[in-house]
Formats: structure tokens, sequence, C-alpha cells
């Protein structure tokens, strides 16, 4: 299991770090995981797993305003592949921003279509991903939040 932390600061906005306290980009953190591309985000209602979503994706290059999709349930954002790839490449992959928080049972996400989501090879991070558990890869990736004592977000990776 990693562990990491997520920190505000004033200049630029939020910073991860390892548990040797290096700072993470958040290409080299998904990097950390390829090929997997499910990111599971379990935790408390307040304890980051929205906000670790704008990082990530703000860090990526998405441009459009990344916010809780709770009444969409899903929101999809275009991320530059130059910097998924670092190739000069100005085309977009799609990244899939789940919050699974207001699906009552497992019908409803089959009606979504989210097992097309999951298989597309894309990147899927889901918040409140407990009841679509059954629909999960094998390989998805576990991050569980919690707030620390000082108000920072810890992750733990599984």
């Amino acid at each position: 299991m990693s562990r990491y932390t997520l920190k505000s600061d004033s200049t630029d906005g939020f910073l991860l770090f390892d548990e040797a306290g290096k700072s993470v980009s958040p290409l080299d953190w998904l990097r950390l995981f390829y090929p997997r591309r499910v990111l599971a985000l379990y935790g408390a209602m307040g304890a980051g797993k929205t906000t670790f979503v704008k990082w990530l994706c703000e860090g990526l290059g998405v441009q459009d305003a990344v916010n809780s999709p709770t009444f969409a349930i899903v929101n999809v954002y275009d991320v530059p592949c130059r910097n998924l790839y670092n190739n000069a490449d100005d085309a977009t992959e799609e990244l899939y921003h789940f919050d699974c928080y207001r699906l009552n049972s497992l019908r409803e996400a089959l009606d979504l279509g989210m097992p097309d989501y999951l298989d597309s090879g894309r990147y899927c991070l889901i918040e409140w991903p407990d009841v679509v558990e059954p629909l999960l890869p094998e390989d998805a990736v576990s991050v569980r939040f919690t707030v620390s004592a000082d108000g920072c977000r810890v992750l733990e990776v599984e």
C-alpha cells in the first residue's frame, strides 16, 4: 500500500506528496499504475475525492471546469494527448469522472452504460464506487481518502 498527502498551497492550488515528502505530478502519479486506468475513489463526504480529481485534471491540461458530477453521474473531460503521452499530437482523449453517490442499484449503472466506459481504455475516476464494484475490473486502483488532523487529505492506494 502506498500513501500520499494532498496539501493545499496558496500559490499552486494543491500539491501531492509521496511518503518521502517528494512532490508528485498528476502524470507521474498516473504512470505509477499504468496500464491500469480505472480508479475507485473511496472516502467520506468532504474527504477530498473531487478535489483530487480536480488536481489530476488540471495537471493533465483539462480546460473545462472540473466539478462533481453528482446529478449528471458522469462528466467527460478532454485531456490533451500530448500531456498523457509526451507527444506533439494535438488530439484529445476523453477522461470519465463518475459520482455514483446517487445510484441506488447496479441496474442504474448498467442503464447508464457504465461497462462501456470502463471497457473504453480511457481513464475512469469513480467517486463512491461501492454500488458499482461488481462492474470494476480486477485491476482497478483503489484509493482511500481520509482527512488528517491538520486538514490535509491522505490517500492510501492499494
